[in-house]
């Protein structure tokens, strides 16, 4: 069992929060809506607007039946294709600060959204939940779910490859705060919570309908090609430690109004992490 570690603030977080205050959205969509339930308002983020709107199925409800009834929310959404998603990361994950840059989520460094490919020095998309736990590759569907996709630096992405989450290991080189072993991953304590909510929302979203593999989360690693992704014990130790910032929210916010129109349900409710696993 891993040691239980002292609640950490987001420096990240906190610069983001001050910057997001004032700043303006792009909301130029990718891809054609389907059927999307009405924001509050393009760009806004409320912890309760949704409740009585989005939500409504769900409320009261408690495990495989919360569980049941937000993947069926959560399953109407717009669907991108992998090209859409380079762009869709270019305005998900702004810079607050640098309208030109995309901030990295494991490197936490931000780099021009330009540089995005597959060289050297560039940012490509992560796959947090890694597509060979289920060999779903890059199709349209979870394999293009941007709720965890995310724009990381080519080496590092490299490093962190198909591994399983857990505490330990050794510093990643190019990722100040990240550890790495032979089987697992531990990301910097600034998205440790942002990594477990990403999971969760997979497990929830894809259960085996529409030809996809039904993810869940075990309490293993080295889980390989198996639909399954660990450690969840660690995962949930993380969310509760590290809660939803003004960067992650605004991104889910982004992602509802501008791309997908479905939410991640753990970031505006992460007491839902308990209720269901």
């Amino acid at each position: 069992m891993p040691l239980p570690r002292v609640r950490r603030w987001k420096p990240l977080a906190l610069t983001a929060a001050a910057v997001l205050a004032g700043l303006t959205v792009p909301v130029t969509a990718t891809a054609s809506p389907t059927t999307a339930p009405a924001p509050a308002a393009a760009g806004a983020y409320n912890d309760t607007y949704y409740d009585d709107t989005y939500y409504k199925d769900a409320l009261g409800k408690t495990g495989p039946e919360l569980k049941s009834a937000l993947h069926t929310i959560i399953s109407e959404q717009t669907k991108l294709s992998y090209d859409q998603v380079w762009d869709a990361l270019k305005t998900t994950d702004q810079d607050p600060a640098n309208s030109a840059n995309v901030i990295l989520l494991y490197s936490g460094t931000s780099r021009s959204k330009g540089s995005s490919g597959g060289d050297q020095g560039d940012w490509n998309r992560e796959h947090v939940w890694a597509k060979s736990h289920g060999d779903f590759g890059t199709s349209t569907g979870p394999g293009t779910d941007i709720h965890h996709l995310r724009p990381e630096d080519v080496t590092v992405n490299s490093i962190r490859g198909n591994k399983d989450f857990d505490n330990g290991g050794s510093a990643v080189e190019g990722a100040p705060g990240n550890l790495t072993d032979g089987d697992s991953f531990e990301p910097r304590d600034a998205v440790k919570g942002d990594v477990a909510r990403m999971i969760l929302y997979m497990a929830v979203r894809y259960d085996g309908e529409g030809g996809f593999p039904d993810l869940e989360p075990n309490d293993k690693v080295d889980n390989g090609s198996a639909p399954a992704i660990g450690r969840l014990s660690v995962l949930k130790q993380w969310s509760d430690e590290d809660p939803p910032d003004a960067f992650e929210k605004n991104r889910n916010q982004v992602i509802f109004d501008s791309f997908q129109h479905n939410r991640n349900p753990f970031i505006d409710h992460p007491e839902w992490v308990e209720e269901v696993w």
